[in-house]
């Protein structure tokens, strides 16, 4: 009887038991886009029952209960537990790129490791970064982002040059460092950023691979690519906004300025040259005038997809932007289209393939130096009206007090006339093929082909008597350059496996060659004096020189590189590498360099001593890295000499123009060495809830290439068109610290939040100039004064050059008692800048220049944050460099020029001032090169806030809208400073003389308004 009481209990929940298992529906999507992905396993672990995912996303999963635990897999993905609920009918479930794991792959060069096994300095910018700052060129990207990256533009104008530098600057040669697009060398600024998948930037020996290209760092560029088996995605991104001036000068307005003037000349002993200046009121605002809103557009439109054994993906982009100042006439425009295609062509073979069109339109003002826009509308004074009487332009007077350089900057603008058109097609074609399972074989095939033409016009115009700017006789100068340039990768990869040993070997070769010819003409009395008949062929005067120019080139790069990588355990890392280059840019002696390197790393937290990963650190890697890398990146045929300098002769009685030997020779010349020292740890705590990297790092730099070296006269360095040669001749020494910590995490309150910040510290030192000098000068201050920046041994590079001052002189005693300072030009009096005898010879004169400040920051620090909450996301960046200096040089010294308001609070008498000198007309001391004009450049800039709503995709179903995300947006919305002028953060890029600012065109304030939408 017992027995049949227990048979029934048994029924009864067996009943009840089935009762509760259903059928469950559901969709599986990207958490990132909320697009359905196709062919994701679901498996309920309870029962084994296993289902795959339709081209929608969906599925349908049969006999699951409550509680059962359902588990997500899918290749490139985050595995993920779904524990189903009572209620469960049709779930959602979200999947994380597995780009956001230790499993993520990292490009590192003819190869690819998960990220959990580098062991090299390796740092990596994902799209979404990209797309949050909404850089109008990719480089922009990189700021403040990346520790040990700097990124500063030329200026603000669009099109403007951007410099990248890797650990600071190395050389006093080109510091840029290489792209490789998608396996090729190619050029960043000519991509469109909606094109990019990641940025990987490789700073330290892990650049090897890379040989001689290799020592200013690689930027390893990744484009977007379609996913396999997965239904076409149609994305269109559209923003438009306003450009604003993010910063205005104050200057001295027309009644601050005539009453400044007036003391000015009567310090001088002469006559008021404004006796009444009740009348003048504010007078003209020459910044207002040249500075106003301009638009920015950017659209793109893409398409993507995949099948079981392809994928795809095509794009085009537009972007439109006017100047802040002259509107079109410093415009820039930009059109890429892409397509990237890959597929399985059997079993054994892979093919993949990227092509990249791009087109860009530039107009350009005179906007940095002496002379330049900014410059005039910061020097011309506020009591001069911008027109005459008769509605032209107004002319400013050629006198002693305004010198003969300074002009109207709307006519200087109105008479502007010049165009640049860009037109570059680079790709590349790649096959891999697996001869076996541990062994494939992979070819590349890159290039790049590129065809600029510019066009400027010379008006015939006259801006005043005298001007240097004046054009006697119009004329036409046309270009046009060709650039091209290939290269060729075999290589073979082996892989293998043996317990717990993993090793594999890379073995290949490269050939890469650069060539190209250009051709500049010019021709004189353009009909009608006008922009629209600029053309050679009508501009038919006689030239009073030769004005037609021309040059080729066709430089090779022959290479062999090898790599070894192996793991224990997948704990213990090993890498080691060895690269050959051959170039044709040195001479035969050393036409042939070797770069070794080796990093090693170690995962102690997989060790059984750690205790496992589940304490509060979840993750623990030391590495170390060592190498020799190369720089090639100099000017072509420095080792031979070619025809390019100028000469005459005698034929037949009469004297002939002709050409001559232009540089001379030096057959010794050889590459530039860096070796790369680099220790560092990742370490990730509370869940992986907090990301931090450190590194220590020493770069040097041998064999630095050193032009104009001081040679004897007999050797003919002296003749017209001829320059001393190029050595290797000098070492720069950069060491420093980077850090970086990220935290991340997800609420439960549908909030998630990411926060970053990364700081770098680098010191730099130059530790040989072996030219004869000790010292290597660079930029320009003023008119005619010595180059106020150089590197010279125990200084840093780009150093300024120049004397110290103390203070202003109070009364005659305190002059008097001072060394003479005669030597500078004139004597000193009251309310003249005291300058310091730095070598205590009682004397100030050239012996007393020192150092007095750089233009190299003792830290940069980015910061960033990220804010999700439900349908709303918020970013902000900002970026901060600490120490640098900047020269003020904007400002002409001359006595009727306009000044900033600083002048205001200039020395009037005994104790009115110590900081600001007199003004008189009277010849002083004060304007030669001192750190007066040094000023402290430290900055923190709010670079982009971007604030986002995704509109539930429920009500764009019918539609087919799986993303509709609108936003606001704002580009360098601030920047703390104490610098006067517009900005703290350009340079010219020049590795000596980059810290001086010329004027420089301010980088806008930009305002967006953005969509996002998928399909």
């Amino acid at each position: 009887m017992k027995s049949k009481h227990l048979l029934i209990i048994f029924l009864l929940f067996s009943a009840f038991g089935f009762a509760q298992k259903k059928d469950l529906a559901g969709t599986v999507k990207e958490r990132s886009t909320g697009l359905p992905l196709f062919g994701v396993n679901i498996k309920d672990k309870n029962s084994g029952n296993s289902v795959s995912t339709d081209f929608d996303g969906k599925f349908t999963i049969k006999g699951v209960s409550a509680g059962n635990i359902l588990l997500v897999t899918y290749v490139g993905y985050k595995s993920t537990e779904y524990v189903v609920n009572a209620g469960d009918s049709n779930i959602i479930i979200n999947m994380v790129d597995e780009a956001k794991t230790l499993n993520e792959v990292v490009v590192i060069g003819y190869g690819s490791v998960t990220k959990k096994q580098v062991t090299g300095a390796v740092s990596v910018v994902d799209s979404k970064t990209i797309d949050a700052i909404r850089p109008v060129k990719i480089e922009q990207a990189l700021q403040g982002t990346v520790a040990g990256v700097n990124v500063t533009t030329v200026g603000g104008a669009p099109g403007a040059d951007i410099s990248v530098r890797i650990r600071g600057i190395a050389t006093n040669g080109e510091n840029k460092p290489v792209a490789i697009i998608d396996g090729y060398q190619g050029d960043l600024s000519t991509l469109s950023p909606n094109d990019i998948e990641s940025l990987t930037v490789l700073k330290d020996a892990q650049a090897a691979i890379y040989g001689t290209i290799g020592a200013n760092g690689i930027i390893l560029v990744t484009t977007k690519k379609g996913k396999r088996n997965s239904k076409p995605k149609i994305s269109f991104n559209s923003s438009t906004g306003i450009q604003e001036a993010s910063r205005v000068l104050p200057v001295l307005n027309a009644t601050e300025y005539a009453l400044l003037l007036n003391e000015s000349y009567a310090n001088g002993g002469k006559s008021l040259p404004y006796p009444n200046v009740s009348g003048l009121g504010e007078g003209t605002n020459w910044q207002k005038e040249i500075l106003n809103p301009a638009p920015i557009i950017n659209y793109d439109l893409s398409i993507s997809g995949g099948f079981d054994k392809a994928n795809y993906s095509a794009s085009a982009s537009h972007l439109e932007q006017d100047g802040i100042i002259g509107d079109d006439k410093s415009g820039f425009s930009r059109n890429t289209a892409r397509i990237s295609f890959g597929a399985d062509v059997s079993d054994k073979l892979k093919l993949k393939t990227n092509v990249i069109y791009t087109n860009q339109a530039r107009k350009t003002l005179n906007d940095n130096g002496l002379g330049s826009v900014l410059f005039n509308a910061l020097n011309v004074p506020a009591t001069q009206s911008p027109y005459d009487i008769y509605g032209n332009y107004s002319l400013v007077p050629s006198t002693t007090g305004l010198g003969f350089e300074i002009i109207n900057p709307l006519a200087q603008i109105e008479n502007t006339y010049n165009e640049y058109e860009l037109s570059k097609f680079n790709g590349n074609l790649g096959l891999d093929y697996k001869l076996t399972d541990a062994f494939v074989v992979s070819g590349a095939f890159g290039f790049n082909t590129q065809n600029g033409q510019s066009r400027t016009f010379a008006k015939q115009l006259d801006y005043g008597n005298g001007k240097v700017f004046n054009v006697n006789r119009s004329s036409v100068t046309q270009s046009a350059v060709f650039d091209n340039s290939y290269s060729l990768d075999f290589y073979g990869t082996y892989s293998k496996k043996i317990g717990n040993h993993n090793l594999v070997g890379t073995l290949g070769t490269t050939i890469y060659k650069e060539f190209g010819n250009g051709l500049y003409a010019t021709g004189y009395d353009v009909p009608y004096n006008s922009w629209d008949y600029a053309d050679l062929k009508l501009a038919i005067g006689l030239p009073t020189t030769a004005p037609n120019t021309s040059y080729v080139y066709d430089e090779r790069r022959l290479s062999y590189f090898a790599r070894a990588q192996y793991d224990f355990k997948g704990k213990y890392l090993l890498s080691a590498m060895l690269r050959r280059d051959s170039s044709t840019k040195f001479g035969p002696a050393n036409t042939v360099a070797y770069f070794p390197s080796m990093t090693l790393g170690w995962i102690i937290s997989d060790e059984n001593f750690f205790g496992g990963n589940e304490g509060f650190v979840n993750f623990l890697k030391f590495r170390g890295s060592y190498g020799v890398l190369g720089n090639d990146q100099i000017p072509n045929n420095g080792y031979n000499s070619l025809l390019n300098g100028e000469a005459t002769y005698v034929f037949n009685g009469s004297i002939v123009s002709g050409l001559a030997s232009g540089q001379i020779p030096n057959p010794s010349l050889k590459w530039e060495e860096a070796k790369k020292f680099d220790v560092g740890v990742d370490l990730k705590m509370f869940q992986n809830k907090i990301n931090i990297v450190a590194d220590y790092f020493i770069d040097t730099r041998n064999d630095l290439l050193i032009p104009y070296i001081p040679v004897s006269g007999t050797l003919g360095a002296g003749a017209p068109g001829a320059q001393s040669p190029t050595i290797n001749a000098g070492t720069v020494r950069n060491s420093g610290i980077e850090f970086a910590v990220d935290y991340k995490n997800t609420f439960a309150n549908k909030l998630s939040l990411s926060l970053g910040y990364n700081v770098t510290f680098i010191q730099n030192e130059v530790t040989a100039v072996n030219n004869g000098t000790g010292f290597y000068e660079g930029g320009a201050f003023g008119v005619g004064q010595p180059a106020p920046s150089r590197m010279q041994v125990g200084k840093p590079m780009g150093y300024f050059y120049g004397y110290k001052t103390n203070g202003i002189f109070q009364n005659q005693a305190e002059v008097d008692a001072a060394p003479s300072q005669i030597a500078l030009g004139a004597e000193a009096q009251a309310g003249d800048i005291r300058y310091v005898d730095v070598n205590g010879d009682g004397i100030i004169n050239t012996s007393d220049k020192t150092n007095i400040g750089g233009p190299i920051a003792a830290s940069t620090m980015g910061f960033n944050l990220q804010l999700d909450y439900k349908n709303f996301d918020f970013v902000a960046y900002a970026f901060a460099s600490i120490g640098n200096e900047m020269v003020r040089n904007y400002e002409r010294t001359l006595t009727d020029v306009n000044h900033l308001d600083y002048v205001l609070d200039r020395w009037t008498g005994e104790g009115t001032s110590n900081t600001v000198p007199r003004v008189t007309t009277s010849a002083t001391s004060n304007n030669v090169f001192s750190d007066y004009f040094v000023e402290d450049a430290s900055f923190v800039r709010i670079q982009n806030i971007q604030l986002g709503y995704s509109v539930d995709s429920k009500y764009f179903e019918k539609a087919g809208v799986s993303k509709f995300r609108v936003y606001l947006g704002a580009n360098n919305l601030y920047t703390f400073t104490k610098y006067k002028g517009y900005d703290p953060g350009a340079s010219s890029g020049a590795p000596i003389g980059g810290g001086i600012d010329y004027g420089f065109y301010p980088i806008p304030r930009t305002y967006l308004l953005g969509v996002n939408v998928n399909f």
